[in-house]
């Protein structure tokens, strides 16, 4: 009886790892029957070098089932303290529209779909984006804006970026930051100068002009409240041919004049308080704009309009070429992901509200501070401005007792400087919240009335905004921003915009590097209980005290995991993780008198982030040969490492290698660098194939960044949010991002922050934790190893019809291969283009095209990915081989296929007119499969060029709209 129950509680322990690994124990055995071996640990020893397999298991702990893992994380949650927020700098609590909350933020079909760059299947969240951006420029005033960034802060470091691109002062190496700009701005900048060799130099913003500059930064409104006409300071710097930045509050922009207005070269912001909550510190999307004149120098994404093969509009990402996957360690910037969820959610809060909610929103917070500014001025209260939107700095000798008072409340201000406490008012403020203010600032029996006092406010105006700062022009006039107010028509635009767009939860998408694996649901709810949501990033840690038990924990799992001594979780993406274990390499050499060690070495088949991160930190990249087998060469690695011996830095590489397989010389590469005095940085991309068999720092790897959003089950949002902590061995450990709002134990004091918030993007890291909880140690390692099993199954099967590119040992891959489709081009004029627009006919995701090979597909399925799915991806691969070869037969014409004509739409179709090779059925039903689930792409081919000729980056005209 007690051996039943205690298999029944395996049973139930082990659910979880049964609901995540696709294929069942009957498909597993038919798998590896058809790679001729007799179990997964067979194939595993065929793949994986002995060398570098784990010694001993993991530690994560056992596997618990769903309830367990909610019933415990929400015990964790409950030691958050929710206080009322009142510390604003650049994070205000927000109501979140329930339509956008359930539909978009809780909504696989939003949060699973990949990043726009197969745009066909992606028309939804590009108009988003697109709305997004013409929100941007709307209220920036300004000419040409970006589909979001990171945060603020990063916002504020890329503008600095852009500045000494295009600024013509070009002998001017130092950058200007108003002593008003947040705290956390200033540092993440000052810390991207550093690597940079650009000097920083922080004052009162009238001190610009006596600088010699290449750029400036200034807050509008400042980080303490004022609203100030930066108009001449704008000027002045312009005068010197340095480039004037803002960052601007978007709330605030409803109101004041546009900063583009003032003159500015580029604002950027955050734009959080559009129904984004304030999880601890993100994610959140970042808004950037700046004039036409920069467009090749801006950086992230741009949506712009172009055409269809049928002439309608259409989206795409534009002017890609400008990308670090293109341009590599010439790109602007290495930041690969947007923060495409959250900007999303942004875009429908202001469409859902409209620029008159918008606005009106806007007017009651500016109301509430100006009531809670009379009041505590006609009690003799000293305000340290004259001016503002929505924050308010009281200089007071009692600043000890009024803290003290609001904890005892349940409340929390801003307590930055000496003296001084702001308050900060926000969406989510009540007249009932205002008496509350007044009970703590004044006391109890103070005597005022919020109404009486609202009453005077509004009989005698305001002037806390200034007369020639009052915003004067329509925003928002677009119809997306002024059709979908009611709930109904909101909801359906959604959905409108949801089933234009291929996610996960239609189909596999096997795209080589990037993961795109089960999301599970139950990992997915803690991200909105209130208690993770609504926390301040800077409020006291005695009230994040669940925050951190479950980053302490998650910090464990991944130390175990990756084998290495300490992780920092504050990179809010993989990109930014590149950047931040390079900056901890830079500075563990600079603390040994080695500071002229700046060479990293490369290897041609790296990520484009690895080389254009390797820039952003001022190295001098050496490119390292691969052999005709795709792996490092290593008599190029030893003559290289040699060479620039003296200078070494580092070695960047990606394992498995980004052509698939384990390479058996890992071991020795780390060995070589290290002989040479430099550090071995082990991209993290392909985690997904070392989890639990083995581990970088096992390997001899000294630093790693974890791509969240691969490995750990984080979402990618449509492309973005995503997570990019770092793993470091212990002589690193001190070097990690230090943050100098929150201090981050373990790092240095005075290591500067990469990104806004003490610990990135902390909302989404339950997620992690949930998916490790649930997984343990046994089902962390089946994943890994059925991620193998799929691949390898996928290869087998495709190699049947397409050469595979490369193998690793006894002729296996890892956890993904390369399908090359060179021969099949040459003989038919067929493209890899081709190939990945016709997947979409059989409702699948391209994968992963010419990289990091042109003219080649990566193909990953991942552990969570059934037979039966994988059958059916390879149904329409070998269909598409067989349209192919009717190409080279001749039956059918090079300009006459289903192929160049894909991907069909219903109207294509269904047209007229239909004078192609092929019938209309075979058309958008090419295999019986697909007709049970048919996913209709809902444009045809773009023409990027096109797009790029005539570069439109925001909603089309009304008229055209109308039309």
């Amino acid at each position: 009886m007690s051996n039943a129950k205690s298999l029944e509680e395996l049973e139930q322990k082990q659910d979880f790892i049964r609901r995540h690994i696709g294929p069942s124990p009957a498909q597993v055995s038919d798998m590896l029957s058809a790679l001729e071996v007799s179990s997964v640990q067979e194939l595993i020893d065929q793949t994986v070098p002995a060398s570098i397999r784990l010694e001993q298991p993991l530690t994560v702990g056992q596997s618990r089932t769903e309830v367990e893992t909610l019933s415990y994380l929400k015990s964790v949650a409950s030691k958050n303290k929710v206080f009322k927020s009142y510390i604003g700098q650049g994070y205000h609590p927000t109501n979140v529209p329930h339509v956008i909350l359930r539909n978009v933020l809780e909504n696989p079909g939003w949060y699973t779909a990949y990043t726009p760059y197969q745009p066909e299947i992606a028309q939804g969240r590009l108009e988003s984006l697109l709305n997004f951006q013409t929100m941007t420029l709307d209220l920036t005033g300004l000419d040409l804006a970006s589909a979001s960034l990171l945060d603020e802060s990063t916002a504020a470091a890329e503008a600095m970026g852009l500045a000494k691109r295009v600024s013509k002062a070009k002998k001017a190496n130092a950058f200007f930051i108003a002593d008003d700009v947040h705290t956390q701005t200033i540092d993440v900048v000052t810390t991207r100068a550093e690597q940079f060799g650009f000097e920083i130099i922080v004052g009162k913003a009238e001190d610009a002009v006596n600088h010699d500059i290449f750029g400036a930064l200034f807050q509008y409104p400042t980080t303490s409240g004022e609203v100030v006409d930066i108009t001449d300071l704008i000027a002045g710097v312009q005068s010197k041919k340095a480039i004037a930045c803002v960052a601007a509050d978007i709330m605030s922009l409803l109101l004041l004049k546009a900063p583009g207005k003032l003159g500015a070269d580029v604002v950027l912001g955050s734009a959080q308080r559009f129904g984004v909550p304030m999880g601890y510190g993100g994610p959140h999307a970042a808004f950037f704009a700046t004039r036409d004149a920069y467009k090749r120098s801006l950086p992230g994404r741009i949506i712009g309009v172009s055409k269809d093969r049928l002439g309608n509009d259409a989206l795409r990402m534009a002017m890609q070429t400008r990308e670090q996957h293109i341009r590599r360690d010439k790109a602007n910037s290495n930041i690969c992901t947007a923060q495409v969820l959250l900007a999303n959610m942004a875009a429908f809060y202001a469409v859902y509200h409209g620029p008159q909610g918008l606005k009106t929103i806007a007017q009651r917070i500016h109301r509430f501070a100006d009531i809670l500014a009379s009041g505590l001025k006609a009690k003799g209260i000293a305000l340290k401005h004259s001016t503002w939107f929505d924050t308010l700095t009281v200089v007071s000798d009692s600043k000890d007792d009024v803290i003290a008072r609001a904890i005892a409340k349940g409340v929390n201000f801003a307590t930055n400087h000496e003296g001084e406490y702001s308050i900060s008012v926000s969406e989510t403020t009540t007249r009932a919240d205002i008496t509350e203010l007044f009970d703590i600032i004044l006391g109890e029996g103070h005597g005022l009335s919020v109404d009486a006092i609202a009453a005077d406010v509004e009989a005698n105006g305001s002037e806390s905004i200034p007369a020639s700062l009052v915003r004067d022009d329509e925003v928002l006039t677009h119809p997306n921003f002024n059709s979908y107010h009611s709930e109904t028509d909101m909801l359906r635009y959604i959905k409108r915009l949801e089933s234009k767009d291929l996610s996960l939860n239609h189909s596999m998408i096997s795209l080589g590097s990037c993961t795109m694996k089960l999301n599970a649901t139950a990992e997915m709810i803690p991200i909105t209980w209130p208690e993770f949501a609504n926390l301040h990033p800077f409020c006291p840690l005695d009230q994040a005290e669940g925050y951190q038990i479950m980053i302490g924990e998650l910090h464990d799992w991944l130390v175990n995991i990756t084998g290495y001594d300490a992780v920092s979780l504050q990179p809010n993406s993989g990109a930014q993780g590149e950047y931040a274990g390079l900056i901890a390499i830079r500075k563990y050499h600079e603390s040994r008198g080695d500071a002229h060690r700046n060479v990293c070495l490369i290897p041609s088949s790296a990520h484009g982030t690895n080389p254009a991160s390797a820039q952003m930190a001022s190295m001098k990249i050496v490119v390292v040969n691969c052999d005709k087998n795709g792996n490092v060469d290593m008599s190029d690695l030893k003559a290289k490492a040699e060479e620039v011996s003296e200078n070494l830095s580092c070695i960047m590489i990606t394992y498995p290698s980004t052509h698939g397989v384990y390479e058996e010389t890992i071991r020795e590469i780390c060995e070589i660098i290290h002989e040479h005095g430099g550090q071995v940085y082990m991209d993290g991309a392909n985690m997904n194939a070392q989890v639990g068999v083995t581990s970088p720092g096992f390997i001899g790897s000294d630093v790693s960044h974890l791509n969240l959003h691969k490995t750990f089950c984080i979402p990618h949002g449509g492309g973005g949010p995503g997570v990019g902590p770092i793993g470091v061995k212990s002589h690193l450990a001190p070097f990690m991002p230090n943050h100098s709002v929150i201090n981050v134990p373990g790092t240095n004091i005075g290591n500067g922050a990469v990104s806004a918030a003490p610990y990135g993007s902390a909302a989404i890291l339950p997620i992690s934790w949930a998916y490790i909880t649930m997984m343990g140690s046994e089902g962390l390692k089946q994943a890994t190893e059925m991620a193998i099993v799929n691949a390898n199954y996928l290869t087998h099967e495709l190699s049947k019809h397409f050469p595979i590119l490369y193998r690793g040992r006894n002729n296996r891959v890892a956890h993904e291969c390369i399908v090359d489709l060179r021969p099949l081009k040459e003989q038919s004029g067929i493209t890899e283009m081709d190939v990945a627009k016709r997947l979409q006919d059989y409702g699948f995701h391209s994968p992963t095209m010419s990289f990091p090979v042109a003219g080649t597909l990566m193909i990953e399925p991942t552990e969570s990915e059934s037979k039966g799915e994988i059958d059916r991806f390879i149904e329409a691969m070998v269909s598409i081989k067989g349209e192919i070869e009717k190409v080279i037969s001749g039956e059918w014409s090079i300009e006459n296929n289903p192929l160049v004509f894909a991907p069909h739409t219903q109207g294509d179709v269904l047209g007229n007119e239909w004078d192609r090779a092929y019938d209309r059925f075979y058309a958008a039903f090419p295999v019986p499969a697909v007709a049970k689930n048919k996913f209709w792409p809902t444009v045809t081919r773009i023409d990027d060029v096109y797009g790029d000729r005539n570069l439109v980056c925001s909603c089309p005209a009304v008229e055209t709209y109308r039309d």
